[in-house]
This record gives structure tokens, sequence and C-alpha cells, in this order.
């Protein structure tokens, strides 16, 4: 049992002074006491704020890798002057035929260290590396998982696991070629894979959560989709969904709707289903996502590097839409920059300031606990807010910073989502693990140095 003590608090009923806050032998929040004085809290145990640390809902670890190799057009790209998210993903698909189960594992334990310092207390991997190159099974089907896993383990971050389903190359049913060899699955193939990580993820702490995810509609059949949907109807479900124009037209070419019409009007879409970037919606479509109860998963960052688009977050959040944040591609690692950058997509599209913000909340106030709120949904995780029984997931930041200094309440969020950065952040804890401790994770020296070793083992090999 630990007991921390700090002087401001977001709970689940607000702001809160001088909080005595105990965390369990099993990682949850066992008691709240407010309008306290520190009681033999020593010095390292008591904090200026502590905030709900969210969960990064989706996650590609591997790309972390490739951060900074795409941004230049390219000799093979001349002759088309557009350079796009396709011509992003075939990049994409010559750097993961270099990966080695060893690659995985250093490259996903620094990127899960990068996201605790930088306030995310778990991750939702969306896991679709799973074989060799050329699509050979490993002798451990979950050999990928397994890698995953051990790099959740090392960086202490909560891991909700989603091994993922790719079963064609697009609508039109063509096969998988080149890159994408190593991510394809038969349904039998599949469901013995399902299983296998269940083992691999056997060693990890009881918040470990294991769902399931279908690439894309392009990427599965109906049939593909019925089936990876229905493994564990309780799990947590994830997809790809709306993320490009191109996308949208396929669709509509080869299922007859666009890619969230038809989701919503063949499958019973609801709070387990989290819907990933959904940024090319019209306004029926935004509507009805937000009726369904089913949480969007937004990438801002990747969203922006990608050119996907701008999604229609007002009318969205309007109608009482759910939404979590992911870092997806992980080009840069930055919750603060997320909630930013979502909001500020939403300035430049309506050409107004504080678009997100209500009558009653602050624009930081509105993206953290909706941020907080709709990961927990989407991860199948019992976090999200500071409460008894909830995971001790938070995220302490330090009031003397020079942006901090003096400001209280929502005015503390507004602050570091706005002008703050992860420098702000001095400890986080993930089901009461104390990962962060003063600014650093407590294993950084050991986990950058491997991942050091990787990428130049890589950047020979590329």
């Amino acid at each position: 049992m630990t007991t921390l003590w700090a002087k401001q608090v977001l709970t689940s009923g607000g702001w809160r002074q001088n909080v005595r806050l105990t965390i369990g032998d099993d990682g949850t929040i066992s008691a709240l006491a407010f309008d306290t004085k520190p009681q033999g809290e020593p010095q390292g145990k008591r904090f200026d704020i502590l905030l709900p640390a969210p969960t990064n809902t989706h996650s590609h670890a591997f790309q972390r890798a490739m951060a900074g190799l795409s941004e230049s057009r390219g000799p093979d790209r001349k002759e088309d002057p557009q350079d796009s998210f396709w011509t992003w993903r075939d990049i994409m698909y010559r750097f993961v035929g270099q990966l080695t189960p060893d690659d995985i594992e250093a490259i996903a334990a620094y990127l899960y260290m990068e996201m605790l310092e930088a306030g995310f207390a778990s991750v939702t991997e969306f896991h679709y590396l799973h074989h060799q190159n050329g699509g050979q099974v490993y002798d451990n089907i979950a050999e990928m998982a397994q890698r995953i896993g051990a790099a959740a383990h090392i960086s202490g971050i909560g891991l909700t696991l989603l091994p993922v389903l790719y079963t064609q190359g697009g609508c039109d049913g063509r096969p998988l070629q080149g890159g994408q060899l190593r991510f394809g699955n038969s349904r039998d193939q599949y469901a013995a894979l399902f299983e296998a990580s269940k083992t691999a993820l056997a060693h990890l702490p009881a918040d470990c959560v294991l769902g399931a995810a279908a690439h894309s509609l392009r990427a599965v059949t109906p049939e593909d989709l019925s089936f990876v949907a229905g493994l564990d109807p309780d799990a947590p479900f994830h997809i790809h969904i709306a993320e490009q124009t191109g996308e949208v037209e396929e669709a509509l070419s080869h299922l007859g709707q666009r890619p969230v019409d038809w989701l919503l009007n063949h499958y019973d879409v609801d709070e387990r289903w989290c819907l990933i970037h959904a940024t090319q919606m019209t306004a029926n479509e935004t509507k009805a996502l937000a009726k369904s109860s089913a949480v969007v998963g937004l990438c801002p960052i990747t969203e922006s590097s990608l050119g996907d688009g701008i999604f229609p977050a007002r009318a969205y959040l309007g109608s009482g839409g759910l939404f979590s944040i992911g870092s997806d591609s992980n080009v840069r690692i930055s919750l603060a920059e997320e909630l930013r950058t979502l909001e500020y997509s939403q300035r430049l599209k309506h050409r107004e300031r504080a678009v997100l913000a209500t009558s009653e909340h602050s624009t930081g106030r509105v993206l953290w606990q909706g941020a907080a709120k709709g990961g927990a949904q989407a991860s199948g995780r019992d976090n999200g807010e500071i409460a008894v029984g909830k995971l001790a997931d938070l995220v302490a930041l330090d009031r003397d910073a020079p942006d901090l200094i003096g400001k209280i309440g929502d005015t503390l969020l507004d602050s570091f989502i706005f002008s703050g950065s992860s420098t702000m952040i001095t400890d986080v804890w993930s089901a009461g693990r104390h990962v962060v401790r003063g600014g650093s994770h407590i294993k950084r020296g050991k986990i950058t140095a491997r991942y050091k070793k990787t990428i130049l083992s890589l950047m020979q090999r590329l």
C-alpha cells in the first residue's frame, strides 16, 4: 500500500485541494481524503498536481523507428507530384521487411518509455506485424506479440494488445503482397494467434487486456470482419475507418456505401468498438457514430503528418460522441501536443478560438477528461478518472514550471496543453507502478542504450 499527498487533484468529482490518495497492493485507488494536511508522507510522496493519466489508444510500435525517414519525395516518386498516405505506406512496407523480433522488442520498449514520460499510463497496441518476411510463421505464432508483451513488462506501461486480422490487399480481394505478407492470416491462423497471444501475455500484471482488431474494411472481407469481431464479444474491438478519401472511394465502389455508413448499417457498433481516425465522414455519419456509444480513436499528429484530413470534432462532440487519443505512427510522442493539435485543427477549420470548450469547462479540461474517459472505454481498462476503485493511472505536474506558476484548476490544464510540454511532467504511475520519477523513466539509460544499438543496426541494413 502506498500513500500520496497532493495540493491539487482532478478527481471524478472535479478539482479538489490537499488530497491524500492511497494506492492498494492491487494497483487501484483504495482511498481518497480531501482537505487534509501531510501526515508522514516523505517529500518523494508529496506532489503539486495530480491528474488521471490517459491511455494511448492507438499505436503501431514498430513505426517509431522510421520517424524522420519519409519526409522527402524521393526519386521513385518524381512521376507522382503528390506525396500522400499511399506513398508513405510504400516506404513503410519496405522498412518493415528489415525488422526482427529483437528489433521490435527494443523499439517498443523505448516507445513505451517515451509514452510514460509524456503522461500516458497505458497503451493499446494495434498489432499487425506477426510473421517473418514472405509471411512464413514463426515457430511460436505469437512471437511478435510476446515481444510486445516483453516491452510492456520492461517499461511498466499498462498494455491492451490487439492482434490484427489482415487477409486481403483491398476491397477487390486482391492478395497480399510485398511487405503486407508479414501481416496476413487466415481465420484459422488468426484464431491460433489469438489463443497463443493469451499465453504470451500471461506473465504480465493483471491490468493487461487482450482484445482484437480488423485492420480496415479494405483489408478484410465482411465474413472476416464478422469472425474477428465475434471471437471475444466482451473484449475491446478496433478498426481503422475512413482515414483517406481513397478508402472512401474504394468502399463506395465495392461495398456500395461509405465506410462508416456501411459499418453502422451492418454491425451492432457499440461501446466495445473503437473506430480509428474516421476523418472522412459526412454530417449524417458523424451524428450516427456519436450516437452509437463507440469511441473514435483520434491521432492528431499522425493525421497531420499523413495529410488525412480534419476530424469533425465540434459536430461529433456536440452530438455526444466519445473520443480517445493515440499516437499511431509514433512520429512524435507528446500527449500535450496531440491534444493541442486536435483543438488547433478545429480552429483552422472553423476560424474560431476555443472551439471545443463548453460553458462549464475550458478547452483543456474538455480535451483531457474526454481523452481519459474515451481511452478507458476503448482500451477495456478501468482507469480514466481519479476515484476509489479505479486503477492508479496518474500523472504529476510540476507547479514550479514557469507556465504553471500561480495557476489553479482548469487553467493548469490549459497552460500544460497549450503552452507546455512533457518537461512539466515529474511522475507517472501505471496501475500503481511508479515508473517515471523526477521527469525520467526509472530504466531510461538501459532502454535507451538498447534502442540506439538497434537503430544503428537498422540504418546499416536499410
